[in-house]
C-alpha cells in the first residue's frame, strides 16, 4: 500500500471530494503514445493505482479500448464502486470527426455504459464542441442524462472561456479540463481566453491534461532520450519532440532539471508539484503504461512547495523558449473552442 496520504479536494464548488491527482488512462490504450500494453500488465497498472489511492481515473470513447479494458477490469476486481469515473464524447471514428449534437451525446453516453459495464459515470465531458452546434444544445443533453442517472457531474474540455460561460446559464459545470503545465500556460492570459480566471470566478475545477507536456517535462526527455518507441506518434506529428526541435527542447528542460535537482525530486515530480501547488481548484492528471512512473508521478504529493520554489518555477515558465507549438497546426483550432449562437 501507499505510504502517502491521499489528499482530497472538492471538485468544482459542488462537487464530490476527489484526490487531488488523477490518473489518465489515455496512454494505456491509445498508440499516440507508442505499443499498447498487453491486458495483464495494464490489469497490473490499474491495480497498482488503486492501492497508491489514484482513484480519480479519466478517461474517453476515443482512446482506444480503454472502456472496455476499464469494464473488464471493474468485472474482475468489483471495484466500481472505488473508482471516480471519468469519460468523454464527442469524436467519432478518430481526432478528425466532432459530434457535440444532443443526439450523438446520449448514443455515445448509452455505449459508453455498455463498455463500461457499469449505470453511471460520475464525470462526464463534452470532449470538444463542433462549433456548428450551439452549447446549450449540448448542455441540455448531458443534464437530461444527470436526471435519468446516467452520469452525475457534467464536464467540458477544450472549451472557450465564452462557451464556458453560456453553458453554465444552463446548468453548473463542474469542471472543465483543458492543456495546463509549467511549459503551457495558455489558460492562464488571453492566448487561452482566460480559462483558468474564467473557472475560477464559477466555481469550476480544472482538470489538468498533459501536465507533463505530453513527454517533455520527463528525466527521459532532459537526458535527451526517446520518450517512446517507434510507434510513437509524437516524434513524427507533435511539433515540440521533432527533429528540429528537439536539441533546444532538450536543453530547456535541462534548465528546469537544475530546479529539480535543488528540490531533491524528479522533473516530473517537480512538474506535477507545482500545479498542485497552484490551487486547490487544479487537478493533474498524469497519464502512464508503466509502474515506475506511476509510482513516481504519485510522489509528487510528498512534495510542498514555498511560494520562493513556485514563483521561481513560473519565471522559468515564462522565460524558457519552447520550440515548436503544442500541438500540429491542423489541430490548432480544436482548443479553447466557442459555438455558434443558438436561435431561439
Amino acid at each position: 500500500m501507499s505510504t502517502t496520504q491521499v489528499p482530497l479536494r472538492i471538485l468544482g464548488k459542488d462537487g464530490p471530494r476527489v484526490p487531488a491527482l488523477g490518473f489518465g488512462l489515455m496512454e494505456l490504450s491509445y498508440q499516440t503514445y507508442g505499443t499498447i500494453p498487453g491486458e495483464e500488465q495494464q490489469f497490473a497498472i490499474l491495480d497498482r493505482a488503486l492501492e497508491l489511492g489514484a482513484t480519480f481515473w479519466d478517461t474517453s470513447d476515443l482512446y482506444g479500448d480503454s472502456e472496455k479494458l476499464l469494464g473488464k477490469w471493474f468485472q474482475r476486481t468489483g471495484k466500481r464502486s472505488e473508482i471516480f469515473l471519468a469519460s468523454k464524447f464527442g469524436f467519432v471514428g478518430g481526432p478528425g470527426n466532432v459530434d457535440s449534437s444532443a443526439s450523438y451525446c446520449k448514443r455515445a453516453c448509452d455505449a459508453s455504459l455498455e463498455r463500461l459495464g457499469v449505470d453511471s459515470i460520475d464525470l462526464y465531458y463534452m470532449h470538444m464542441a463542433n462549433p456548428e452546434t450551439p452549447i446549450e444544445e449540448t448542455m441540455r443533453a448531458l443534464v437530461e442524462l444527470k436526471e435519468q442517472g446516467k452520469m452525475k457531474y457534467i464536464g467540458l474540455s477544450m472549451v472557450s472561456s465564452t462557451t464556458l460561460r453560456r453553458a453554465c446559464n444552463i446548468a453548473p459545470v463542474t469542471a472543465v479540463q483543458s492543456e495546463y503545465s509549467v511549459v503551457s500556460r495558455h489558460i492562464e492570459g488571453a492566448a487561452g481566453t482566460d480559462l483558468l480566471a474564467t473557472c475560477r470566478e464559477l466555481g469550476v475545477a480544472l482538470v489538468a491534461a498533459t501536465p507533463l507536456g505530453r513527454g517533455l517535462l520527463t528525466s527521459t526527455f532532459s537526458q535527451g532520450n526517446d520518450v517512446g518507441d517507434e510507434r510513437d506518434a509524437r516524434v513524427k506529428v507533435m511539433p515540440r519532440f521533432l527533429p528540429e526541435n528537439r536539441e533546444q527542447n532538450i536543453k530547456a528542460v535541462g534548465q528546469f532539471k537544475k530546479l529539480a535537482v535543488e528540490k531533491g525530486c524528479t522533473v516530473t515530480q517537480l512538474a506535477i508539484a507545482w500545479l498542485l501547488n497552484e490551487g486547490d481548484d487544479i487537478f493533474p492528471i498524469p497519464g502512464t503504461k508503466r509502474l515506475k512512473y506511476l509510482e513516481e508521478n504519485w510522489k509528487a504529493l510528498d512534495i510542498s512547495l514555498t511560494d520562493e520554489e513556485s514563483a521561481k518555477i513560473k519565471a522559468f515558465g515564462d522565460s524558457v523558449e519552447i520550440a515548436g507549438a503544442i500541438v500540429p497546426d491542423r489541430f490548432a483550432d480544436y482548443v479553447f473552442r466557442d459555438t455558434k449562437e443558438e436561435v431561439a
